[in-house]
């Protein structure tokens, strides 16, 4: 959506009166995209070009919305159709109705998918290029969850997740088997680990396990990039409105596990 320049400059919150924001574009003080404009009506897509004033760059204030919600068993990360309404199914999007405007609900996406009995760390958000910084596969940011198992685990397994495992997916109707990438493995407990993935196949972390021959009992994500679970001590169900600071922390750390 465009803007005119009068209007961006006023919503930055740095001049304090209109009257300022229009002697500072008549003096030559505001660029947009590099060249000095003079004109207060100009208009222009404040998404795509960038706008300085005095040679410092302004933003408008965030208006995305991003939360950390501590997901529980047997909620599904998607809106619900009328099947599974009928069914009594629920949904994650729910827990928000309540504190956000409509057209704020209507825009919530979550950043992946844990399925419905999967528990942990779940990113709920307006913004979608933070979905697509840290959902897409190109991204490869890192997962970390823990697993509980229905048998003890031994080092054997450890290696095999180390190597990448064959797993079986379906891919447009036809089943296909997959090789993971290699994946980051620690004992807790003797039918307990911790794993770290940097992909996110459908039911990736439950499938690696069963070509393990271990059935999954309990799986929970602990961390996403270098947004921890642990930093907020929430319930399940609960959630938590992340700052600017917080989303840019996990977009950073994202960026340096992509890197080679």
């Amino acid at each position: 959506m465009k803007l005119r320049l009068h209007q961006f400059l006023s919503k930055t919150g740095h001049f304090t009166s209109k009257r300022e924001v229009k002697e500072a574009i008549w003096s030559g003080e505001v660029t947009v995209n590099g060249s000095v404009v003079k004109d207060i009506a100009f208009q222009f897509n404040a998404r795509k070009k960038g706008v300085t004033y005095r040679g410092a760059p302004l933003r408008l204030p965030s208006v995305e919305r991003t939360f950390l919600l501590n997901k529980p068993r047997g909620v599904v990360c998607s809106r619900l159709n009328s099947q599974e309404a009928a069914l009594g199914k629920r949904s994650v999007f729910e827990v928000f109705r309540p504190h956000l405007t409509a057209t704020e609900f209507e825009r919530l996406v979550s950043v992946g998918r844990l399925d419905e009995d999967t528990t942990g760390l779940l990113l709920v958000t307006t913004n979608g290029d933070l979905v697509h910084r840290i959902a897409s596969p190109d991204q490869k940011v890192s997962k970390q969850y823990r697993v509980t198992t229905d048998a003890p685990l031994n080092p054997e397994d450890g290696a095999r997740m180390a190597e990448g495992i064959d797993i079986e997916l379906e891919v447009n109707g036809q089943v296909e088997v997959y090789r993971t990438l290699p994946a980051e493995w620690a004992v807790e407990a003797t039918n307990v680990a911790l794993v770290t993935v940097t992909e996110g196949k459908k039911r990736q972390v439950r499938r690696m396990f069963a070509s393990l021959g271990h059935e999954v009992l309990a799986l929970e994500r602990l961390a996403i990039g270098g947004l921890k679970m642990s930093a907020f001590n929430l319930e399940e169900g609960a959630f938590v409105d992340l700052s600017e600071t917080d989303v840019e922390a996990l977009v950073s750390h994202a960026s340096a596990d992509k890197r080679p």
